[in-house]
């Protein structure tokens, strides 16, 4: 029991807080309040992992006076692990050390015990620590004759005493070695416990002779172009390596539909996919387990995020229905189970976690993104954007969100494009048009100066100038548009090929020379039809979800997957990808269904979150929508036929909207200047 008069204990980053009596081990506090603080010797002052740090000072917000004199001083415990492993600066042992009086603790979340392991950090983020697995270090009694029970049932008595896991279930794997593994450390052994769900049974899925410290896990996000992978200490929730590679499943088809496809004319396509894409993560596995010096059978737990067809796949579960009219999921649920089963070769006990999908076209790649920029955590109104063959979109806030996909295509992947290509050396990535001569400059990717300054042409010898790529793309369509050389409905203006050679004849249209070497690399007017038919996709599904909300503006825009971290946010909306809206308010968060899967890797309390999130999502099926076609064809105009964009217009010099019937047009704000100029 305690009192009102007991010592007040507060623990950062988390916030809760609780009065426990002056000689409470601080791990204890910790434990009692839900707070995540790692230890795997049960207290006994050897793993090292149970490290905080005691922050002084006056905390008059949480009415807290904290001092290194509120807690209790080293003991021999405490003394001799400093001694023989070595405690950083202000460190101390929960295990060992006690509350004196009023603290605030720090719980470090990067807290390494084996600092050779650690390669770099992929995120910045800090992810407050609740694994679903905890590694559990006991000593067993040994057998006696006149109390015959089971070794097994001894080690789980010792589980339930020193750790509190009752009715813990075995893996089946453990058990025909549980004897030997017993006696090869003298009865001390350390579990690997499983546990996700409040109300769960706790599993035990490995075991290992005396003191096992470190565990590991890998996020994984399976894209239909590429697959990107963490492996992370579950412990110290430190990054211990990154890698990528292509989805092997390109050679089937480029975009998932094409994908779906092969499924229904091969008879073992299915099959030969999933095959293909469980081998890639195997092999990305066995690549960053060799960068971090890690052994792959020390991976207990992985999450995975992936859009609903990869989804499918990566299962084994027939994709067909995703293919057609009502778009319907096999599952859309949360997925877990066993690594074993879904042919991933990690520990034999490790387990795997797929989040839930969305909606048919909208999957948990998707839900990664949004339980990672959490719109649903604010005030604000955010529109998160994921921009691929099919973009994923997600709009609101703490009130209300939805989602839809939207079919743009792979036009912004390259394909399609006359000279595109995805992102790669010697792919043009920046395009600036001058407004007066028509004269371009660009960038290319592996070489840091512009096409216009001296030594490009020998700095690009290495690479070459080989087509051009998605955001140049979008640069190169939004500048033509910006000095004139299109109309806002996307026609090349023939007539000012007597002012410019940029300009050429190509049969009954025109296009933008914008390199004369080999290979010739042009924008034709087929280029830009693409580029429009893709960008009026992804804005009529985004302007649908606005209408579904009631509102006529975003307050913020995130771009996410690899694509949206080099979409210039002005070229964006100059083109009428998204919608009007600060420039400083746009930005690309990277991989962030990836950070998304790192969040529940860590956490299990995300993968709550994110569950109960997704149920609340209002899905937007935009095919079935009567209102899409019309904000489709009005999205074809460049920026948009009917919406203003003003706080673009500060920014920007917008070309002059043609006259409609009666007027200007809807919305009015454009400035009409010489040739569209832009400003500055």
């Amino acid at each position: 029991m305690t009192s009102p008069t007991d010592p007040l204990v507060l623990f950062m980053p988390s916030g809760k807080r609780g009065r426990f009596p002056v000689g409470t081990p601080i791990l204890d506090a910790a434990r009692q309040l839900g707070v995540y603080v790692e230890s795997v010797c049960g207290g006994r002052a050897t793993c090292g992992r149970c490290q905080i740090e005691v922050q002084e000072g006056n905390f008059a917000k949480h009415k807290i006076v904290s001092s290194l004199d509120h807690i209790s001083p080293k003991g021999p415990k405490e003394e001799r692990y400093e001694r023989v492993r070595g405690l950083p600066e202000g460190r101390r042992l929960s295990c060992s050390a006690t509350v004196q009086g009023d603290l605030v603790v720090d719980v470090p979340q990067d807290t390494v015990i084996n600092a050779q392991t650690i390669r770099k950090a992929a995120s910045d983020r800090v992810i407050e620590r609740n694994p679903a697995i905890q590694m559990c270090y006991v000593e067993v009694d040994e057998p006696d004759m006149h109390k015959p029970l089971g070794d097994l049932d001894r080690l789980k008595a010792v589980l339930a005493k020193d750790w509190g896991w009752k009715d813990l279930r075995v893996a089946q794997h453990i058990i025909p070695d549980v004897q030997k593994i017993l006696r090869k450390e003298n009865w001390a052994v350390t579990a690997a416990i499983h546990k996700d769900m409040e109300f769960s049974r706790p599993t035990m899925v490995a075991l290992y002779p005396g003191l096992k410290n470190e565990a590991y896990g890998v996020a994984c996000d399976i894209g239909s172009t590429t697959i990107a992978m963490h492996l992370v200490s579950l412990l110290s929730g430190r990054i211990v390596a990154s890698a990528g590679a292509p989805n092997p499943q390109i050679r089937f088809g480029e975009d998932v539909m094409s994908r779906v496809s092969y499924v229904m004319m091969n008879p073992d396509g299915r099959e030969a996919m999933t095959a293909a894409v469980r081998q890639a993560v195997n092999d990305l596995i066995g690549k960053v387990c060799a960068e971090g010096g890690v052994d792959r059978r020390d991976i207990f737990d992985s999450v995975f995020v992936c859009n609903p067809i990869m989804h499918h796949l990566f299962l084994g579960i027939d994709p067909t229905e995703l293919g057609q009219a009502p778009f319907a999921l096999a599952v859309s649920g949360a997925v877990q189970g066993w690594t074993h089963d879904i042919g991933i070769d990690v520990n034999r006990g490790a387990r795997f976690y797929l989040l839930p999908c969305i909606a048919g076209h909208v999957g948990a790649d998707a839900a990664g993104a949004t339980l990672s920029e959490g719109p649903y955590r604010q005030d604000k109104m955010m529109l998160l954007v994921d921009v691929g063959t099919n973009a994923e979109i997600v709009l609101g806030n703490a009130k209300h969100v939805v989602a839809a996909s939207s079919p743009t295509g792979p036009a912004f992947e390259g394909a399609e494009i006359s000279s595109g290509q995805r992102a790669a050396p010697g792919a043009i990535e920046r395009v600036r048009i001058d407004p007066e001569t028509f004269e371009p400059k660009y960038r290319v990717i592996g070489v840091d100066k512009w096409s216009d300054e001296e030594g490009f042409e020998d700095a690009a010898q290495a690479t070459g100038v080989t087509g051009i790529c998605g955001s140049a793309i979008i640069e190169v369509v939004a500048e033509m548009y910006l000095t004139g050389l299109i109309s806002e409905d996307g026609v090349v203006d023939g007539a000012l090929s007597a002012r410019t050679p940029r300009i050429i004849e190509n049969g009954r249209t025109f296009s933008y020379l914008l390199r004369d070497g080999q290979p010739r690399i042009t924008v034709t007017q087929n280029d830009i039809r693409a580029i429009q038919l893709a960008k009026a996709a992804l804005y009529a599904g985004t302007k649908l979800l606005m209408e579904k909300q009631g509102i006529e503006t975003v307050d913020t825009i995130r771009f996410a997957g690899a694509f949206g971290s080099f979409i210039d946010p002005k070229y964006a909306m100059v083109l009428g990808l998204i919608p009007d809206c600060e420039l400083s308010e746009v930005k690309a968060v990277g991989n962030a269904a990836g950070t998304g899967a790192l969040m529940a890797l860590l956490n299990r309390d995300h993968r709550r979150e994110i569950e109960r999130e997704v149920a609340r999502i209002e899905k937007v099926e935009t095919a079935l929508e009567p209102d899409f076609q019309r904000l489709f064809i009005n999205a074809m105009a460049l920026p948009n036929k009917v919406d203003a964009f003003p706080k673009l217009s500060e920014q920007v010099m917008l070309p002059p909207r043609k006259a409609a019937e009666g007027g200007e047009g809807e919305g009015g704000g454009r400035r009409r200047g010489r040739e569209g100029r832009r400003r500055g």
